[in-house]
């Protein structure tokens, strides 16, 4: 039996996952967790095999975890489930222990598949993942501005081209409204932007968001 917890911030989502993996007589759910503090307690006293876990956490990130997890040499596996699409943080969550990556809106059979192959130790990938990876090992030197970005100003990025204010983003992220001012400057001098204009075209530009 393969035990998962899942971590998302939206009990809806959790539901839709839980209800999902229910219909694999060989997955079990045995927890649920809506942030990073609720799901290193969880782990405390919970053990799993495979973590189920979403990027976009109140707080602390699911890449903070993922990194806070590679760093402790934790047995868990991570699959990355996750609304960005796969061209935004597939590669970031895999460099940092994932793994896999599946979509949210993707078909929900691949999430049964892809917590089987993870269980097994081995990574789960879509065709488009590993092009891109094969892409990123032929060719490094095409890197794009924004993938130097850091995990938090790749996340400050995409919010603010969405439309978000700074203090939408400094609640959605339980930082400071400074903090987040401080992620925004770094973005704009890496990217050579000048405003949030700029910074929406740019993202638009290069697939981040929708139009």
């Amino acid at each position: 039996m393969i035990e998962v917890i899942l971590c998302d911030d939206h009990a809806l989502i959790r539901r839709g996952i839980r209800d999902t993996l229910a219909d694999a007589s060989d997955i079990r759910v045995v927890g649920e967790a809506g942030d990073y503090g609720e799901l290193r307690a969880l782990m405390r006293t919970t053990p799993c095999d495979v973590l189920v876990l979403d990027i976009n956490l109140p707080g602390r990130s699911g890449l903070d975890a993922l990194h806070a997890l590679k760093d402790e040499g934790s047995p868990i596996k991570v699959l990355v489930v996750s609304m960005y699409p796969e061209d935004q943080y597939a590669i970031r969550a895999l460099r940092a222990g994932a793994y896999g990556y599946v979509n949210k809106g993707g078909d929900p059979q691949i999430l049964v598949q892809a917590v089987r192959t993870v269980a097994q130790g081995r990574k789960y990938v879509t065709p488009d993942i590993a092009q891109m990876l094969v892409e990123s090992l032929t060719a490094p030197t095409t890197e794009s501005p924004h993938q130097k970005l850091s995990d938090r100003e790749l996340q400050t990025l995409l919010m603010i081209a969405s439309g978000k204010r700074l203090s939408d983003i400094a609640e959605a992220l339980m930082l400071s409204p400074k903090t987040v001012s401080v992620y925004r400057a770094r973005v704009l001098e890496k990217l050579q932007l000048a405003n949030n204009s700029e910074l929406t075209v740019y993202a638009i530009r290069n697939g981040l968001v929708g139009e």
